[in-house]
């Protein structure tokens, strides 16, 4: 299909318009299915692309058409524009929708899909082109009086500039992100953020600028129509991070509030700091109002159209630099759709479309929390997981990909149960967002929802995000970069279920399994219950936990109930084979304790309100081909070895570098155990490894007999 083909589209200014009535979604998982939510409440038909290791993905299902990408990696299918283009052709869409990530904010990819005829949504060409480049679009924001942090030449760092921060040129979502605070390292963190840039945008251009070691994540929201207006549709906040990337997202901004509230009672004493121009504070004006200015200016100068983000750097007094512009839609938009009440995807499809935006700004209105629900282990290095993903279940859902107009939670995700987590892409499992009145009643309602949350299949970040949103310091608002670093990655990341609260969801488990074993037993159904006449050893059960190590569990059926070895006076009130109901000895009197518990092969998960605990199943008997010598070190996830630091041989120190994982787009070191000799690598760059596989093995010398 040619431009000239469409009779019902305008073309102006290389720019194809018209009206929309099939949108190809150029992207994958949670984000295809949240612009299909908004096409299918608008009539509009939806096409997916997918790469082959999507093929069962729900947004391939939910789609009116669907067109494979071959391949698996990024580079062979969501990276490859012109395939995407043939398929939007192909399966007749007339608009194209890039999400983030992967080519949203290629202006290549832009131009050529208004090339084919087809209605691009997203910003001009020419914008994405200026905001492209961080190092030019600085410049440029600095010429339309914008405070900026000034950028600096990788050749050029100096001892007196450290610590510095490397940053891809070309994109964001932490790849490509290196924090540098001795100069020694930087030819290497400079070259390994040049080859995740590569991989995750296409482009290793990389740049350098100074590294603020704390400070406040704030973003605004615009949206300008092809008419000339432009709204601050409201500021974020996402300033607590991990490898710079946001894992808590919220609106309003916390710190806007504060400081505005400061403003509202003493302007005089605020407008002494400020230091006067259009964005970095003229006299007796917020911050707010001083974000939202700069926003407009940054929007205003390079003719821009849709929807997109300016992003600052603050601190606690409410200056604020300049970081970059995302020439698309954010990840964390849903917390300002919460809060203004818009649906921006729909505001994207009509603008593209050539419409104004409504003469009328919406107004804010209460509080919205979004936290990313990741399949990784902040507790061991943010280790990112794959397998299957038996059961996602939220509580309090209320909506999904949708517009909240009451207190609850919306889920935004790109799995369902018995999705597959695989290698070649980012593990988020979801976007869980709360919407109230207040931001504490926000937090609380979030953090209650991912407490009970049922999460199956893979380790995730569930208790570090519950932590971070109980936390004093966040229910203060005292939030900064260096939020885990300030309060304790190990604190944060520990399982929110207590050691005598795991033990007895543990001793659930057990039960659950006797009764299960009993149920399956014809025999056994047979018999009046599981007792004996005559005393008998108790029997056994065991279980793997990750956190605190091997449980037995020792039971005892009696005339009168249950015993269990260490549970004195413990009472077995209902049991089956998914559910248990114990009557728990308290200081008080007895507490009645319901168990659920949920089985895939030998993984045993139990949720309660104790909180969630998931463990193995141990076999009575273990073959001994199955256990690992020590010293070596196995694959934490499937992934590609792209890099060796040792040879067989070699003498090597405990945490030395012995070579790197491609996982998930980002690059993993494995390092030594201990200090020792290398005396096996199992492994050649460009190999692919599954998870569990032994990597290398490293033997502690022996003592010199002598």
């Amino acid at each position: 299909m040619s431009s000239a083909s469409r009779s019902d589209s305008v073309t102006v200014g290389g720019r194809v318009t018209g009206p929309i009535t099939n949108v190809l979604v150029a992207n994958r998982g949670e984000i295809a299915r949240r612009v299909f939510a908004t096409c299918r409440r608008m009539g509009i038909g939806t096409t997916a692309v997918y790469s082959d290791a999507d093929a069962a993905a729900p947004h391939v299902a939910e789609a009116d058409a669907a067109v494979r990408l071959p391949g698996n990696t990024p580079a062979e299918t969501y990276l490859r524009s012109e395939l995407i283009i043939e398929a939007a052709l192909s399966a007749g869409a007339d608009a194209v929708h890039p999400g983030y990530g992967f080519l949203s904010e290629n202006a290549e990819f832009a131009r050529a899909v208004q090339d084919a005829g087809l209605v691009w949504i997203g910003p001009p060409v020419a914008a994405i082109e200026q905001m492209g480049s961080k190092v030019e679009s600085k410049k440029m924001m600095d010429a339309a009086g914008v405070p900026v942090l000034a950028e600096l030449d990788p050749a050029e760092v100096t001892e007196a500039h450290l610590p510095v921060l490397i940053k891809a040129s070309a994109g964001g979502g932490g790849r490509g992100m290196r924090v540098v605070r001795d100069l020694a390292d930087l030819t290497e963190q400079i070259e390994a953020a040049r080859r995740e840039a590569e991989s995750a945008f296409g482009d290793p251009t990389v740049f350098c600028e100074r590294y603020l070691e704390t400070g406040r994540h704030i973003e605004v929201q615009i949206m300008s129509d092809t008419h000339g207006t432009t709204w601050a549709v409201g500021e974020r906040e996402c300033s607590i991070q991990r490898r710079h990337q946001k894992v808590v997202e919220e609106a309003p901004s916390p710190l806007v509030e504060k400081i505005d509230a400061l403003h509202a009672q003493a302007p005089e004493a605020v407008a002494e700091r400020d230091h006067g121009g259009a964005a970095g504070g003229a006299k007796g004006r917020g911050m707010r109002e001083r974000l939202f200015e700069a926003a407009r200016l940054a929007a205003e100068a390079i003719g821009y159209e849709g929807a997109g983000t300016v992003e600052f750097l603050a601190d606690e007094k409410g200056d604020f630099f300049f970081l970059e512009m995302n020439t698309r839609l954010q990840v964390e938009h849903p917390v300002t759709e919460q809060t203004t009440g818009l649906d921006l995807v729909r505001l994207q499809l009509q603008v593209a479309g050539g419409l104004p935006l409504p003469a009328a700004q919406p107004v804010q209105r209460g509080h919205s929390i979004e936290v990313r629900l990741y399949a990784e282990d902040p507790a061991h290095d943010w280790q990112p997981q794959s397998g299957p993903v038996h059961r996602i279940d939220i509580p309090f859902t209320t909506g999904e990909f949708t517009v909240l107009t009451e207190p609850g939670v919306r889920l935004d995700t790109g799995v369902v149960d018995g999705s597959v987590v695989g290698v070649h892409y980012d593990p988020m499992l979801a976007k869980v967002i709360s919407y109230a009145d207040t931001r504490a009643e926000a937090a609380h309602l979030l953090a209650t929802a991912l407490q009970r949350a049922k999460l199956h299949g893979l380790v995730t970040n569930r208790d570090l995000l519950v932590r971070v949103l109980r936390h004093p310091a966040f229910l203060a608002g005292d939030t900064d970069t260096a939020f885990f670093a300030t309060h304790g990655l190990d604190a944060l990341a520990a399982p929110l279920v207590s050691e005598d609260d795991e033990k007895l969801s543990i001793v659930a488990a057990a039960l659950a399994d006797a009764a299960r074993n009993r149920a399956a037993n014809r025999y056994a159904r047979l018999a009046p219950s599981g007792w004996r006449n005559l005393p008998s050893q108790p029997q056994r059960k065991s279980y793997e936990s990750r956190v605190s190590g091997t449980h037995e569990v020792r039971y005892r059926f009696t005339r009168t109930g249950i015993e269990v070895e260490g549970f004195a006076g413990l009472e077995l009130l209902d049991l089956s084979p998914e559910r248990v109901v114990l009557a728990v000895p308290g200081e008080r009197g007895p507490v009645r304790r319901q168990f659920e518990i949920a089985r895939y092969d030998d993984l045993v998960a139990v949720d309660s309100p104790l909180g969630p605990v998931s463990v193995r199943r141990l076999p009575r008997f273990t073959d001994p081909a199955d256990q690992v010598a020590a010293g070596s070190l196995l694959a934490p996830m499937p992934g590609s070895v792209i890099r060796l630091g040792a040879a067989v041989g070699d003498r090597v120190e405990q945490g030395q570098p012995i070579l790197w994982l491609e996982a998930m787009k980002m690059e993993h070191r494995i390092v030594a155990p201990a200090s020792g000799v290398l005396s096996a690598l199992n492994v050649t760059v460009g190999q692919q490894v599954e998870v569990g596989a032994v990597l290398a093995v490293v033997d502690e010398p022996s003592e010199d007999p002598s």
